[in-house]
């Protein structure tokens, strides 16, 4: 996989033009094309929050509804079927299947690991930790949780047992509250899973952090935004008027937690537009300490890590989790994005 430091990242990453929102009007709202937009209640999805609460969809002739999820696999099945029309998660199996079937296709980048930016952790259970296992590659023979196989879960868990030159036993719960609950009590060892999350259940002290995914894959393209390949081919405008308003609700993310240039104050409205959508079942004050620790850079104008997306889709292949002979072009459309690792 070809690595970019943070400088040529950013040097990369500058928004395409297909999805510039520069001088976008504000179509009334009866010319407004309504959509649906899948989510995780996660902070790794804040452009789609921020895109819709500060009107950046409106500007682009857009009216949104979000529609959340629980995990990936459901997210890309919705969209195959018409149920949702973009979608921000993870590249998993089912995903890349659908996309082989013509259904669905990757259109740009959303979360990507990023050296110097606190990124995903790899944890273990209280119980794994007190028989001694303090490092990812002392999990050798335990059991890793994951939603399906396939998932980002099942990819992350398996490059760093592959670097470690460990086996791992993965365990299929199909839901990331499972995979917490099953962590919590020791029915499962590890996992690996976003700071915003992370960070709390280690806190707790039922978990413990043992390492970072970064260091097994520093460029890891994390989640990916997609849509239908109809979508993609026959509803062009409505595409790039969708990436053009998410875009800017990126950019105003990663000003105010990454390059923080309102300071304080604009880092706590970022966290008090967030808080409508994540943690809400806690006071904000609660909630903001975990929405801080899930900062991770967006990419910016949705540029995406073509190399990384390479690399996962040679995994899934080598696992015989899709078929062999699916190529790069039909899971992916680089049509609207800067493209990164090519």
């Amino acid at each position: 996989m070809i690595r970019f430091n943070r400088r040529q990242a950013l040097a990369s990453m500058g928004a395409a033009s297909a999805v510039s929102a520069a001088g976008l009007a504000t179509p009334a709202l009866a010319q407004r094309r309504k959509i649906t937009v899948g989510a995780l209640r996660f902070t790794s999805h804040a452009g789609s929050f921020v895109a819709l609460e500060r009107g950046y969809f409106e500007e682009a002739g857009l009216d949104v509804e979000l529609r959340f999820f629980d995990a990936a696999q459901p997210m890309a099945m919705a969209i195959a079927s018409g149920d949702v029309d973009y979608a921000i998660t993870a590249i998993s199996g089912g995903l890349v299947s659908l996309a082989q079937k013509g259904a669905v296709k990757v259109i740009g980048g959303a979360l990507q690991e990023e050296v110097g930016i606190d990124g995903q952790k790899f944890l273990v259970s209280d119980a794994a930790y007190q028989a001694g296992i303090t490092a990812p590659g002392m999990l050798d023979g335990k059991s890793f949780g994951i939603t399906q196989a396939g998932s980002s879960f099942h990819y992350m868990g398996a490059k760093m047992a592959e670097a470690e030159g460990i086996s791992l036993t993965y365990k299929p719960l199909q839901k990331v509250g499972a995979i917490i609950g099953a962590l919590k009590s020791g029915q499962i060892d590890g996992w690996s899973i976003v700071p915003h999350i992370a960070k709390p259940l280690a806190g707790s002290g039922a978990v413990h952090i043992v390492g970072d995914v970064a260091t097994y894959l520093p460029d890891y393209q994390v989640t990916t935004v997609f849509t239908s390949a109809k979508n993609a081919s026959d509803e062009k405008d409505m595409t790039t008027n969708f990436l053009a308003g998410y875009s800017k609700g990126v950019a105003d993310y990663n000003a105010a937690m990454i390059e923080r240039t309102g300071g304080d104050e604009g880092e706590a409205g970022m966290v008090d537009l967030i808080h409508k959508y994540v943690y809400t079942d806690r006071p904000r004050d609660e909630a903001a300490p975990s929405i801080i620790n899930g900062t991770m850079r967006l990419n910016e104008g949705a540029a995406m890590n073509v190399a990384s997306i390479a690399d996962q889709l040679s995994w899934f292949q080598s696992e015989g989790l899709v078929d062999a002979d699916i190529t790069l072009e039909t899971l992916i459309d680089t049509s609207y994005v800067k493209t990164l690792g090519v």
